[in-house]
């Protein structure tokens, strides 16, 4: 991994898409600071399409994709993706799997949910569950005292023992039944909502990510970037991003978006194109 200023200026003028996380990638200590919220308007009104793709619930995404200045959002680490027409005053909702199915995993997930909070001491369903439509997120440090790594493991153990796919980010672990990921549901979106390829044009997108869960996102793309957190996971991820900001969360998300703005102006990229 090597600092987001060894980006070449060529390749973040050409940047056009950003995808990132949101949990510890724009936020710190669970806050959303003003300058990286800043930093995506910026992004946006220079012509870069952004969408956060994220393990929060959907209830969360209808308000990100409608209120942020985003083209849209990947929810529940790939369980969907929401965006808003504001000419239409419209809200595109496309899931990956279909509605009875999604009702049929939830009455699985619940086997799963159950042996978790019986073997695992001290983890806990998240806050958020309520507002999920197709996954189980187990919270292991956001609104309970940190779990040690075993534990952690073990919570991703449980699901996948019980035939559901596990993820884990920097404050849950994600379960679901479904093919689906972060990466499948950002191509989805990208090619529907965006008009664009990622597969033929990765080198145009960054990928901005912190934890395990990011993972196919930081493999994929091969300008992907971690903010400073990222180094926490080092050894435990599959893939790990090309690049890492200097500061944790959504400073170091700021770094991230300086060196694309700056290298765009400098290049006389303008939003038009």
């Amino acid at each position: 991994m090597r600092p987001v200023s060894d980006m070449p200026l060529d390749v973040a003028a050409g940047i056009s898409v950003l995808f990132c996380d949101i949990d510890d990638t724009l936020t710190n200590e669970g806050r959303l600071p003003a300058v990286a919220y800043d930093a995506l308007e910026r992004l946006s009104a220079s012509g870069v399409a952004v969408a956060p793709i994220t393990g929060r619930p959907a209830g969360w995404c209808d308000m990100i994709a409608r209120m942020w200045p985003v083209a849209g959002v990947v929810g529940e680490n790939g369980a969907f993706y929401f965006s808003y027409d504001e000419k239409a005053r419209r809200m595109r909702r496309v899931f990956a799997v279909a509605e009875a199915q999604r009702a049929a995993d939830r009455q699985r997930l619940v086997t799963v949910r159950a042996r978790v909070l019986a073997e695992v001491p001290g983890a806990a369903i998240s806050a958020d569950q309520l507002y999920r439509e197709a996954d189980l997120a187990v919270d292991f440090c956001e609104d309970v005292p940190a779990l040690p790594v075993a534990s952690v493991d073990r919570i991703k153990a449980i699901f996948e023992e019980e035939g559901a796919v596990a993820k884990v980010s920097s404050i849950h672990v994600n379960g679901w039944y479904g093919d689906y990921d972060k990466l499948t549901t950002s191509r989805r979106f990208a090619a529907e909502v965006l008009g664009f390829d990622i597969d033929a044009d990765k080198e145009k997108v960054v990928f901005v990510g912190d934890s395990p869960n990011d993972a196919p996102m930081f493999g994929f793309f091969p300008h992907a970037c971690g903010v400073a957190n990222v180094l926490a996971f080092r050894g435990r991820m599959d893939a790990e991003p090309a690049y890492v900001a200097a500061k944790e969360g959504g400073h170091g998300f700021v770094e991230v978006a300086d060196r694309i703005l700056a290298a765009r102006a400098a290049s006389g990229v303008r939003a038009a194109e």
